[in-house]
């Protein structure tokens, strides 16, 4: 099976300035992974959420079960994102992932968000 999976440019519409980007990676047939980043001047936007929901759309359109996010858990405005998008909170993983913008060489907590599509 071919799996449409990878990072995606996000890219603006009206003068194809790169905004951002996308990534959604199966790890199984039936599960795969998904999260954004954007620039800060791109943020409040709604480009999250487009691109989610496209993410999303491209989920249902091959089967899949479950898709999930992580995200720090300072970040309600991801929290928001996620949840506009059919999320659930399913959890806290603790000094799960490293944020090198943040804090480089210091796992942080991440929130970790499900979307089950079956």
């Amino acid at each position: 099976m071919r799996w449409p999976a990878g990072p995606y440019l996000v890219e603006s519409r009206a003068d194809g300035v790169l905004l951002g980007s996308t990534v959604f990676g199966f790890e199984t047939p039936y599960r795969a992974a998904t999260g954004y980043v954007f620039a800060k001047d791109a943020w409040g936007k709604g480009y999250a959420t487009e691109a989610l929901r496209a993410v999303v759309d491209i989920a249902r359109g091959v089967g899949l079960v479950r898709l999930y996010a992580l995200c720090h858990v300072e970040n309600p405005a991801s929290w928001r994102v996620l949840e506009k998008c059919g999320f659930a909170r399913e959890g806290v993983l603790q000094r799960h992932s490293e944020f090198p913008n943040l804090k480089a060489d210091d796992p942080c907590d991440v929130l970790c968000y499900a979307l089950v599509l079956k």
